[in-house]
């Protein structure tokens, strides 16, 4: 099998059906795995006891984690069930240990810390992260239009699930975003007088609505400084800030405050439930804010706010008050 041939194969299929391109990436990425690992030469040899031997290699011998080993699997029921048009079911491959995790939360205190060493825009992403509660790449992934200054909400487009969802747009990033705006329109200038001004839109929008593709309403929130070659396109344009440029300012804001905690974007986006909770918010509405299907994955952050095991006050400092 030619695997060049066959991964193009199942790339144009996933562009047929619009697929992120980070689900294509990552879905690409566990194909070649997986065919690589069986050593298969041709599709027509691809088998479903080959992906219960691939499962069963990654639980065992690489040891990954159950939600990589999980991905992994939707990667292969997509080849299954949308390439090979075969279906895959009757898995029984060994499973990646299932653990509890508690979720790493900050303070109030510890997360403005941070906030001090981070320069803009990036300070704002992270506000965003925390004041509202979203994912990294929902953050990457805002739009001009997708702010509402006068019913002080944000519109979270195409989010995890493919699902959409209003969230609350914190007071303390409007005057960042405002700037942001006029900088996205900055950009938007300088990108038609020089023949671009192109975007990114999910759907073909940008076939069926031509003039929404060069709108300023379109513009990424965090455009990046410079353009690039958008990989479904070909085309050169202004995407957003690159999640990595996000993710290494954060390691060093993190490092120079002094903070022993392993922080990620992410944490902000559990210390955001967290402390609502801790502010007497309902559970439901911390699940529609945070978008969760199911109330379970925000029940989690419950077991952060018991304070010690279960609120215990220990033997030792009850000795002391004696």
């Amino acid at each position: 099998m030619r695997r060049s041939k066959f991964i193009e194969e199942v790339r144009s299929v996933m562009r047929l059906r619009q697929l992120a391109l980070a689900t294509e990436k990552n879905y690409i990425y566990w194909i070649r795995s997986f065919i690589r690992h069986q050593g298969y030469r041709d599709a027509g040899q691809i088998h479903p006891h080959g992906v219960d031997q691939f499962l069963s290699h990654l639980a065992t011998h690489k040891e990954v984690s159950p939600n990589t080993q999980n991905q992994a699997l939707c990667a292969l029921a997509f080849l299954f069930q949308h390439v090979l048009k075969r279906e895959l079911k009757g898995i029984n491959a060994v499973r990646a240990r299932q653990q509890q995790r508690i979720p790493v939360v900050l303070t109030m205190r510890e997360a403005q810390t941070i906030l001090n060493h981070l320069s803009f825009p990036f300070c704002t992403m992270i506000k965003l992260a925390w004041g509202a509660g979203l994912r990294k790449a929902e953050v990457l992934n805002l739009r001009v239009k997708d702010v509402d200054f006068d019913n002080h909400c944000l519109t979270i487009r195409q989010g995890k699930g493919g699902k959409d969802r209003v969230t609350v747009l914190p007071n303390g990033a409007v005057e960042e975003i405002l700037q942001l705006i006029e900088l996205a329109e900055t950009f938007y200038q300088d990108d038609i007088k020089q023949g671009f001004g192109e975007v990114s839109m999910p759907y073909a929008l940008a076939k069926k609505f031509p003039n929404e593709a060069k709108a300023l309403h379109w513009r990424y929130l965090f455009s990046a400084s410079k353009r690039g070659i958008d990989p479904i396109s070909g085309r050169e344009k202004r995407h957003h800030i690159h999640p990595s440029g996000l993710e290494k300012k954060l390691r060093q804001a993190v490092r120079n405050s002094g903070i022993r905690k392993k922080v990620t974007v992410h944490t902000f986006r559990h210390t955001f439930a967290t402390q609502l909770l801790q502010n007497g918010y309902d559970i439901r509405t911390v699940q529609e804010l945070l978008g969760h299907t199911d109330l379970k994955t925000t029940q989690i952050y419950t077991h952060v706010l018991q304070r010690g095991g279960n609120a215990v006050i220990s033997p030792l400092d009850a000795a002391a008050l004696n």
